[in-house]
C-alpha cells in the first residue's frame, strides 16, 4: 500500500512528495503492542452462543446507550490493533437503531466486520454513520493502513457526528476494507479531510445504492466499484474503475486528465453469501445466483434471486480447533462458519464436495504451521469462500490455498473467493513464508476483492525474512477477477496462465526492498519480474483498468523493471486502460508491456503522475 500520495485541492490531485519524511518515518504505522487476549464481556447483552464470545449480536429491543457503549469499547480496542489477535463480528438484527435526534455514530477498526441480518439492506437501518477515519502518527494522518474492516447489508441515514466528521458517511480505508449491499442515504467520502495530509490507497464497493448524496473520492489513488448505484462521483486520481455501476462516470482514461475505466456491464458476477435471520428469528445464509452481463445492486427490485442454508446445515468453528476436526465436519457435507479469532492449523482445511459455503467472521485468520497450506477446495463448482484473512507461517509453505483441480468446471455454478485477505509477514514477530498465496485452478471460478500483500512493514520484515514468490496463480480457464491487488512479492506477483480469462482491476506495488538488481531478474538479460505475467501458452485474455507503482524506498540501488506487464503477442490477448506510476527511488519501470509505453522512472518528466497507455496490442 502506497503512502507517497497526493494532495486533494478540488477536480485532480497534484502530487505532493514526502519521501523524506516518511522514510525517516513519520508516515509509516509501527506496530502496536498487541492489546489483551480478546474480552467475552465486551457485548455481553449481545453474544450469541452459537457463533462465539466474539460475536455481537444487536437488537433494536436494547438500549441505544449499551449498543453504543458496545460499539465504543471494541472500537477502542481496534482502531488502533493493526497486526493484533483479537476478531470481532457485529451484527444487527432487523430494525432501526440511531435516530435524528439522537444518532448511532462508530467507529470501525481492525478485524472488525458489521452487518445486517436483514435479508435486504433495508432490514436493518441506521440513522448515524458507521465510519472508519484517519489514524495519526508522527504528526502524519492518513487512511493509508486502514485495513481489514468491512461493512455490509444495511441502509445508513447520514446524520449525526460532530465537528468536522458531522453528517458524512466517512470510509477512509485502503485495501482489504470491502463495502457491499449496502444502501447509503447522503454524503460518502472516502477519504479523512478533517485532518492532513489525508492520504488513502485503494478500496472496493460492491452490490450497493447511494443516494441522497456524492461520493467524494478524494485522495483515494484507486478504487473498483462494481454492480452499484451511485448518485456522483468526484475525482479519478490514478486509477479508478467502474463496472456495472449506474451513475458512474463516463469512459475518460486520457494522460493528464482523467483516469476512469468504466464498463457498462459486468461479464459474469455472483454475490457474496451472507447470514441473515427470517422472520422466526432463525439464522439462515443466504447464496445469492449468477448474475450474467449484469449491472446495479442485485437486490434493487427487491428480494435477490438466490437460495437460502440453514444454520443447521453449517459446522461452527471456533479457534483452537484442528485442521482435522474442522476438515471432518467438511466431509461429513457441512458447510462452514469460522467464528472470529486465529487458527493455528497443523495440516490444511480440506474442503473436498461441490457447492460448499465457508464464510469466516470478523476476518477469521488462518496459519499454518508445517509448511502445509492454509486450506485446500477440491472441487471446481459452487464452493463459496469468504470472509478470510490467510498469514504464511513458520515454515514455508508452497501454497496458502489452493482452490480447485485442473479439469472440467461449471460455468453455471462457479467457485467464489470472495474478500480473502492474504498476509506475509508483518504480523508475527518470526520469519514466515510461502511461495505462492492463492492458487487458483478452478475454471470459470469468479476472485472479487482478493488483496495479497508481502508485509513492508510491521514485524519480521526484510527480503529474506518474509519471502514469497507470487501473490496470485491462475491455472483456470475463464476464470473472472474483479478487485485484485497484490503487493511486494519477490518475483512475478500474479502469473495467469489460464485460458479465456477476465481481469476488471489491478493495483500493484513492486517491492520495496530488493537488495540489487542481481538480486531481482527474471533472466540473465531481462531486469526485474513484470508484477503481471500472462504466460506465453494464453490465447485469450482481457485485461481492464491496471495499474503497477514504482516505490524503491528499502534500498540503496538503482533498479529496473523491464516491463511492468508481460503478455503473448497475440491478437486475443488485449489490455485496455492501463499505467504506471513512479513514486519513489532510483530506476524504475523502462515500459508498461512488452517494450511498449513508458519509461516510468525516476527520470520520466511526469513522475507521481500516472503513465498511461490506453491499448495494447
Amino acid at each position: 500500500m502506497n503512502r507517497f500520495t497526493r494532495g486533494f485541492t478540488g477536480r485532480r490531485l497534484r502530487p505532493v512528495m514526502v519521501v523524506a519524511a516518511l522514510v525517516a518515518g513519520a508516515g509509516f504505522a509501527a506496530a502496536p503492542a498487541q492489546v489483551a487476549a480478546a474480552d467475552s464481556s465486551i457485548c455481553p447483552g449481545a453474544n450469541v452462543a452459537a457463533f462465539g464470545p466474539d460475536v455481537c449480536v444487536f437488537n433494536d429491543t436494547m438500549s441505544q446507550a449499551t449498543i453504543q457503549a458496545d460499539l465504543n469499547s471494541i472500537a477502542s480496542q481496534q482502531v488502533s490493533n493493526q497486526f493484533g489477535t483479537q476478531r470481532y463480528a457485529v451484527f444487527f438484527e432487523p430494525g432501526t437503531y440511531g435516530s435524528t435526534a439522537n444518532p448511532l455514530v462508530f467507529t470501525v477498526g481492525y478485524y472488525t466486520s458489521v452487518a445486517g441480518l436483514g435479508l435486504n439492506p433495508s432490514g436493518v437501518v441506521i440513522n448515524g454513520a458507521i465510519d472508519s477515519v484517519n489514524q495519526c502518527s508522527g504528526g502524519s494522518c492518513t487512511a493509508l493502513v486502514n485495513f481489514w474492516r468491512s461493512v455490509s447489508n444495511l441502509t445508513i441515514n447520514v446524520t449525526g457526528g460532530t465537528g468536522c466528521h458531522a453528517n458524512a458517511e466517512f470510509w477512509a480505508v485502503s485495501q482489504a476494507s470491502p463495502m457491499r449491499r449496502v444502501h447509503i442515504n447522503g454524503n460518502v467520502t472516502l477519504f479523512d479531510y478533517c485532518s492532513s495530509p489525508g492520504y488513502s490507497s485503494g478500496g472496493f464497493i460492491v452490490d450497493s445504492q447511494f443516494t441522497g448524496g456524492t461520493v467524494i473520492n478524494g485522495s483515494q489513488q484507486q478504487f473498483m466499484t462494481r454492480n452499484s448505484d451511485l448518485d456522483g462521483w468526484t475525482n479519478s486520481v490514478w486509477n479508478q474503475v467502474f463496472c456495472g455501476t449506474n451513475g458512474a462516470p463516463p469512459q475518460d482514461f486520457v494522460m493528464g486528465g482523467n483516469q476512469y475505466t468504466t464498463l457498462a456491464s459486468c461479464p459474469v458476477t455472483e454475490e457474496q453469501p451472507f447470514l441473515y435471520t427470517d422472520s422466526q428469528g432463525n439464522y439462515n445464509v443466504f447464496v445469492p445466483a449468477v448474475r450474467q452481463n449484469s449491472s446495479g445492486p442485485s437486490w434493487a427490485s427487491g428480494a435477490a434471486a438466490g437460495t437460502s442454508i440453514p444454520l443447521s446445515k453449517f459446522f461452527v468453528a471456533s479457534p483452537g480447533m484442528s485442521g482435522a476436526t474442522i476438515t471432518a465436519a467438511l466431509a461429513q457435507g457441512k458447510d462452514l462458519i469460522l467464528s472470529p479469532g486465529v487458527y493455528d492449523l497443523d495440516q490444511p482445511i480440506v474442503a473436498p464436495h461441490p457447492d460448499t459455503v465457508i464464510l469466516g467472521l470478523g476476518m477469521s485468520t488462518l496459519v499454518p504451521q508445517h509448511g502445509n497450506a492454509a486450506m485446500v477446495v477440491v472441487r471446481n463448482s459452487g464452493v463459496k469462500l469468504s470472509g478470510l484473512i490467510v498469514d504464511a507461517g513458520p515454515v514455508k509453505s508452497p501454497v496458502l490455498l489452493s482452490v480447485g483441480t485442473p479439469g472440467p468446471s461449471s460455468a453455471s455454478d462457479p467457485d467464489l473467493i470472495q474478500d480473502v485477505f492474504f498476509r506475509i509477514g508483518g504480523a508475527a514477530t518470526t520469519p514466515v513464508s510461502a511461495t505462492v498465496s492463492l492458487l487458483d485452478n478452478a475454471g470459470n471460478s469468479i476472485i472479487d476483492d482478493v488483496w495479497a500483500w508481502r508485509a513492508d512493514h510491521g514485524n519480521a520484515v526484510g527480503w529474506t525474512v518474509n519471502t514469497g514468490d507470487t501473490g496470485v496463480a491462475v491455472t483456470g480457464n475463464n476464470v473472472t477477477a474483479y478487485g485484485l491487488f497484490t503487493e511486494h512479492y519477490q518475483k512475478n506477483e500474479v502469473i495467469w496462465s489460464g485460458q479465456g480469462g477476465t481481469d476488471i482491476f489491478f493495483q500493484n506495488e513492486l517491492p520495496y526492498d530488493p537488495p540489487s538488481q542481481s538480486a531481482w531478474m527474471a533472466s540473465p538479460t531481462q531486469n526485474g519480474y513484470p508484477a503481471f505475467l500472462v504466460t506465453p501458452n494464453v490465447r485469450t485474455f482481457q485485461g481492464y483498468g491496471m495499474g503497477s507503482y514504482v516505490v524503491f524506498i528499502q534500498t540503496s540501488a538503482t533498479l529496473h523493471d523491464a516491463e511492468a506487464f508481460q503478455a503473448p503477442k497475440t491478437p486475443g490477448v488485449q489490455f485496455h486502460d492501463i499505467l504506471g506510476v513512479w513514486i519513489a527511488g532510483p530506476g524504475g519501470d523502462d515500459s508498461i508491456i512488452n517494450g511498449v509505453g513508458g519509461p516510468v522512472t525516476s527520470t520520466n518528466p511526469g513522475k507521481v503522475e500516472p503513465v498511461d497507455l490506453v491499448s495494447y496490442p
